[in-house]
């Protein structure tokens, strides 16, 4: 399959597999996406942690974020 294969075309080569086959693609899919929020979870923790160090952010309370949300 080509990199540049649109949504509508992978749909079509999906429908075109088994559905033992489907099945086991979405399974693949589903740990895929999750992997990739796993990692995106510890980038993201690790930039804060890097900004927390540099001094770029402070500590502070669950109720003093709401406080400073509200209009």
């Amino acid at each position: 399959m080509p990199q540049n294969a649109t949504f509508d075309s992978v749909l079509d080569e999906a429908e075109q597999l088994s559905l033992d086959e489907q099945e086991t693609l979405v399974e693949i899919l589903r740990h895929r996406l999750a992997e990739h929020r796993r990692n995106q979870i510890v980038s993201d923790v690790q930039a804060a942690r890097e900004e927390f160090m540099r001094g770029e952010c402070l500590p502070t309370t669950a109720a003093d974020l709401l406080a400073e949300l509200q209009p």
